[in-house]
């Protein structure tokens, strides 16, 4: 039986500077999956059927961040 080997989680910072690296258009669809993502996981909530409640939190911060990284882009066009 083979055991699973989990990647190496991202720092806060790693995750800014990847941010930073996309574009306007990439960072647009990342902060739609994230909503998509986001709203998922409270409907499971809704429904008992979410089982990392934690990840939400993760979500709506990820989404923060890129909102962030936008807003810097847009405001140096």
């Amino acid at each position: 039986m083979a055991s699973k080997t989990k990647a190496p989680a991202k720092t806060k910072s790693s995750k800014v500077k990847d941010n930073k690296e996309l574009s306007v258009k990439e960072l647009e669809n990342k902060l739609r999956e994230l909503k998509e993502e986001g709203f998922n996981l409270r409907l499971q909530k809704a429904t008992g059927t979410l089982e990392n409640s934690a990840r939400i939190r993760t979500v709506r911060r990820e989404a923060a961040r890129v909102q962030t990284a936008l807003s810097v882009h847009r405001n140096k066009a």
